[in-house]
């Protein structure tokens, strides 16, 4: 089976055009490819697949072989590829997610003409408790308290088509990130699980990052992620409109206006190719 390794500021997953190879079992597929040692090394799996009136549609998988509805980094990796190899020259694609519709605009293009800096519609965040969800009942879920390790975070929560928790912490690098994120994680205030973003506010214009994903561990981007720390932040006014945010693996820009969809701009970049062989 033919793949493609392509990250998205460092949130690297392996790809599978199933428009050519139509994948039987992505839940093992996704657990084999994505180890760091035995497999190719990803933060888990992406089918590429035909979707009737659309470009295309993301399929994702976690590394643990868990699904998800979403991906920012993943989905504009979806985009380069489509755009690269179906719809050449295209400037705005239209893709199915399991979050529902999404809309790509290809903002620049190298000399060969791939495309290198998307911009992502990521749609509307959704602050209602109970949909994003979590178990509090409550038109928003914003400020908050939750006990985990013997301390006491104050968290806010919202739903870019997958579940976030935004906690605000004075040093990023050095809060522990292995130790709460996995416990925040599979909180039981959280029936889905959730994804756990730590963040340090440089200024109303810029903030440092650290997400730990459900079904991935601490990861180097996370899209969806950002847009909810772009979407929490302006909620709450601690940051404005366009927001620069720092991940581990390069930075993302987020315009949000308090109405609407949150817009994400960042690179796709292809690693490298290979093949997967078939299990005995």
């Amino acid at each position: 089976m033919q793949f493609v390794k392509m990250h998205g500021t460092g949130n690297d997953y392996v790809y599978v055009d199933a428009f050519r190879e139509p994948v039987e079992n992505p839940v093992e597929l996704a657990r084999r490819v994505s180890h760091r040692h035995y497999g190719v090394g990803s933060d888990g799996l992406i089918l590429i697949k035909p979707y009737p009136d659309a470009d295309g549609e993301m399929d994702m998988y976690n590394a643990d072989g868990s699904s998800s509805e979403m991906c920012g980094n993943g989905i504009r990796c979806v985009a380069k590829y489509v755009h690269d190899t179906y719809a050449r020259g295209k400037d705005e694609l239209k893709l199915m997610t399991g979050a529902g519709w999404r809309t790509a605009r290809i903002v620049s293009r190298d000399a060969a003409g791939n495309a290198e800096l998307i911009q992502i519609d990521m749609g509307a965040p959704i602050f209602e408790g109970l949909k994003i969800p979590t178990i509090i009942d409550a038109p928003e879920v914003l400020k908050q308290k939750i006990e985990v390790a013997g301390r006491t975070f104050e968290f806010s929560s919202v739903s870019m088509g997958n579940p976030h928790c935004v906690i605000y912490v004075d040093d990023v690098a050095e809060f522990p990130v292995a130790e709460i994120g996995p416990r925040i994680e599979n909180h039981p205030w959280f029936p889905r699980r959730v994804n756990v973003e730590f963040v340090q506010i440089l200024s109303r214009n810029e903030v440092i990052q650290r997400t730990w994903e459900r079904g991935a561990g601490e990861t180097w981007a996370c899209g969806t992620g950002a847009s909810a720390v772009a979407a929490i932040g302006r909620r709450l006014g601690l940051t404005d409109d366009r927001l620069t945010i720092h991940l581990t693996g390069g930075d993302l820009l987020l315009e949000y206006d308090g109405k609407g969809s949150v817009r994400m701009t960042g690179n796709a970049v292809e690693v490298f190719r290979g093949e997967i062989p078939t299990p005995a």
